[in-house]
């Protein structure tokens, strides 16, 4: 069995930690990213489920310290605000409704550094903004849109920082994330004596089982079979969970069109898995098991890291761990990042200079840019390319890393897109020509008489309306493009904006 706090392999990406009226200074370092954090630094969740509260061990009469109740609403998160730079109540004064529906909604499918301001809105530790505290709806909405995006682990972990036991509601989802990463027992340890937290029978089955007592999985079974408390399909998929002797040699049940985690495990229980590519994106993280082949935790991992839900340092471990023996298609990609990673540790200008058209074709292929500028620049900037277009290539790539602001150095031809790309990474647009619609509302966005209040009472949903406006206008929509700059910035927010603005201009175009 997983520990529940055990180190996370996914990742999305933890935005810089400014001030909130500051801006970033230009070159700073990019910390790690959300989940690469948590990675280091696992929260303090324990292995254990406390069931009921301690016993005093006197018979005094304790001491009662009475505080104002909104001070006393628990902050649920599993990063610190001092690390993400956002503050605990930046959810206070906004609704819950609203809330709910703008984290549903953010659209962060093809921008990267969206996709890290989302990450890090619904992982930061703050105060809900309702009075129900952990059980309300907006922890539950937080937890539902990491499920989404495939975060499963940081799903998992957030529903135990606010105790799974404090619903039903709540235990489903945190029994659905350990279903998929494969830490169920925990879950199934807790429903052993909270019965009536099971989302249903199979459920009980399922954990009666897990835990050794056959004989009750048995009773409960037949119980639903008499009483008809499961459909037909689900009953014929636990009786093989059961008595997988009594099937064997019969014909495979037909796959589920809509399958749930439970049903889910229960398929590669009897041996009949489920591929996950037509799943939801959090079923990939089962296949990242060791139970799982190469190929397909290669696709679950490039599947994970274009939502920023895997850190790309793990993607990079499965594309290195072995030797493809076919060809086409992902084992192309996997060859061709092997190759340059190989002529990288030559050292030969000439290798990466052959080499690195094909692995970025191949990156772009799967619209996986950003976490290969991210693995590479650092050491492709270290390599004296000669090649004009393998130097020009290198530099874009190196605009899409972290270090954008530090290597955003003019190329040697006067290209009017160049120079805007290079003074929009110093953080002035405007000190370049725009070379286009998209580049003038960038222009605006970064303009300091645009640049609107962000105060610190509704900032989670100001950002979150941010994002959407910039979903809005990467699609054409200037004025949203410039006024969703604005806001990161007022936000102090540099970094994001930048990194966000690069990736529209440079990957815009592969978008479309």
């Amino acid at each position: 069995m997983r520990n529940s706090a055990a180190p996370f392999v996914l990742t999305a990406a933890l935005l810089a930690a400014p001030s909130v009226s500051g801006a970033e200074p230009a070159g700073a370092r990019e910390p790690l990213s959300v989940i690469e954090w948590l990675g280091k630094h696992p929260p303090a969740v324990d292995g254990g489920i406390l069931l009921e509260p301690p016993v005093s061990r006197t018979a005094l009469q304790p001491e009662v310290d009475v505080i104002p109740l909104p001070s006393a609403r628990q902050a649920i998160g599993l990063v610190p605000a001092d690390v993400t730079g956002l503050p605990t109540n930046l959810w206070e004064g906004s609704d819950t409704d609203t809330l709910t529906r703008l984290i549903r909604d953010a659209p962060v499918q093809d921008s990267p550094a969206m996709q890290k301001l989302l990450y890090t809105l619904l992982l930061t530790e703050a105060s809900p903004p309702g009075a129900d505290g952990g059980k309300s709806r907006f922890l539950l909405a937080r937890i539902d849109r990491l499920m989404d995006l495939g975060a499963t682990d940081p799903a998992q972990a957030l529903a135990e920082t606010a105790s799974p036991a404090a619903s039903a509601d709540l235990f489903r989802r945190w029994f659905d994330a350990t279903l998929l990463t494969g830490s169920e027992d925990t879950a199934c340890a807790l429903l052993d004596g909270m019965a009536h937290l099971a989302p249903d029978y199979r459920a009980r089955i399922f954990c009666s089982a897990r835990r050794g007592d056959w004989q009750t999985a048995a009773l409960t079974l037949e119980a639903a079979h008499a009483l008809d408390l499961l459909p037909a399909d689900q009953l014929d998929l636990l009786d093989r969970f059961l008595s997988p002797d009594v099937f064997e040699g019969a014909p495979p049940l037909p796959a589920p069109a809509d399958p749930d985690p439970l049903t889910f495990r229960l398929h590669e229980t009897i041996g009949e898995s489920l591929p996950t590519a037509s799943l939801p994106r959090a079923f990939a993280t089962a296949d990242l098991r060791d139970l799982a082949g190469w190929k397909a935790q290669l696709e679950a991992a490039e599947r994970l890291t274009r939502i920023g839900a895997l850190a790309p340092n793990r993607l990079l471990g499965l594309y290195t761990d072995r030797t493809p023996s076919a060809s086409g298609g992902i084992w192309d990609r996997v060859a061709a990042v092997q190759r340059f990673d190989t002529a990288l540790d030559s050292g030969s200008a000439d290798a990466v200079a052959k080499t690195l058209p094909a692995v970025w074709a191949a990156m772009r292929e799967t619209h996986l840019e950003v976490p290969f500028a991210g693995l590479f620049a650092e050491r492709l900037r270290a390599v004296p390319l000669t090649d004009p277009a393998a130097r020009l290539l290198a530099w874009r790539i190196q605009l899409l890393s972290p270090d954008y602001a530090t290597v955003a150095l003019p190329p040697a031809t006067g290209d009017e897109m160049q120079a805007f790309l290079n003074a929009l990474a110093q953080g002035d647009p405007a000190a370049a020509p725009a070379p286009n619609a998209t580049a003038e509302a960038i222009a605006d966005g970064f303009a300091a008489e645009t640049a609107p209040s962000v105060p610190t009472q509704r900032m989670g949903e100001t950002l979150l309306r941010a994002i959407g406006d910039f979903g809005n206008g990467a699609k054409g929509n200037p004025s949203d493009l410039g006024r969703a700059l604005a806001t990161l910035r007022a936000a102090g927010l540099e970094d994001t904006a930048r990194r966000a603005a690069l990736q529209l201009m440079l990957l815009g175009e592969r978008r479309a």
